[in-house]
């Protein structure tokens, strides 16, 4: 009997122990940045930080670079405006000024339509050694004036990024090259099954946002929506404890995250004090206190004590009437 009410002491203050241990606050969870490059709503690179529209979009490895998943693949991000709202990504199978005229095999890029991305009309796009029997390789302002139906559907042989790559105007002397802007996925796959290679290239801004001082640069440029709603709003309202916007795991509701807990509303609230007394799992954490383990304690200690009280004293000879168990 005496071992068996030890045993139950000794679970009992594990649980006990386990269940008073300290919970790291969902606001300290959400990273704030992979390597460079700040991350801010609506994104999130930790489960529950940030917009559920873009859960599980992006990855921070371990060398601390950001990445974004898509059905092609795992693309290096470079930057992310939060101002002019886009991202823009390096595809490392796209043509680059060091390959010259080496082209390594490619892959069409392509972007999932039922998230918030979108590719930016700030793209464009160069092919290269396009079979002229299946890509219509054409001067576009000569050929569209003569051939208006066909205009959509032609590669732009006297593009200007053709005429001057960006960064190696002379990489590609004795190659063809023409510019085209894909509308849909199934056009750039149908565009490299007859090309060598690609490049995309985004026209940058150098000034303010949205001017017309632009360069052209290596990279494809996706844009993103960022859904501003009053509850997220009031949760980063510094006069309202300067929360982080995020949701729930389990059913993606919003929740505000803040360091000393976390609420449906904003940091302030005085419903935070009840919320965090709840046992509440929000992206892997868990809080909460199991009171029948303490009552579980103090009764066992109890009942020993009893036990031991009552049983005669017989100098540590055991007896039918001192046994224990």
């Amino acid at each position: 009997m005496a071992m068996l009410l030890i045993h139950t002491i000794s679970l009992s203050l594990l649980i006990f122990s386990s269940s008073f241990t300290l919970t790291t606050s969902q606001s300290s969870v959400c990273r704030t940045s992979c390597g460079d490059i700040p991350i801010k709503y609506p994104f999130g690179i930790d489960d529950g930080c940030g917009s559920p529209y873009y859960r599980h979009l992006f990855a921070c490895s371990n060398s601390g670079k950001l990445e974004l998943r898509t059905p092609s693949g795992r693309y290096p991000v470079r930057n992310v405006s939060y101002a002019d709202p886009h991202v823009v990504l390096t595809d490392p199978f796209m043509w680059s000024c060091e390959d010259g005229e080496r082209f390594r095999p490619t892959r069409p890029f392509s972007l999932d339509s039922s998230t918030h991305f979108k590719l930016s009309p700030q793209n464009e796009y160069m092919f290269f050694n396009c079979s002229e029997d299946n890509v219509i390789i054409q001067p576009k302002p000569m050929f569209c004036e003569h051939f208006p139906e066909h205009c959509d559907s032609s590669c732009d042989s006297a593009s200007y990024l053709c005429r001057h790559l960006p960064g190696c105007s002379f990489a590609l002397p004795r190659s063809t090259c023409c510019s085209y802007y894909p509308k849909a996925t199934e056009s750039l796959r149908l565009m490299l099954k007859y090309c060598t290679s690609y490049a995309s290239v985004y026209w940058k801004n150098v000034g303010a946002p949205m001017s017309d001082d632009q360069v052209p640069e290596y990279g494809i440029r996706i844009d993103f929506d960022i859904p501003v709603t009053t509850r997220c709003l009031q949760c980063q309202d510094p006069l309202k404890g300067a929360g982080i916007c995020g949701f729930d795991t389990r059913n993606q509701s919003f929740t505000c995250l803040c360091k000393d807990g976390n609420s449906t509303t904003h940091c302030k609230d005085f419903d935070i004090a009840r919320h965090n007394k709840r046992v509440h799992v929000i992206a892997g954490t868990v809080t909460g206190v199991s009171v029948a383990s303490a009552f579980g304690i103090g009764a066992a200690v109890w009942y020993l004590k009893k036990v031991r009280a009552k049983a005669p004293v017989t100098c540590g000879v055991q007896s039918n009437e001192n046994r224990l168990f």
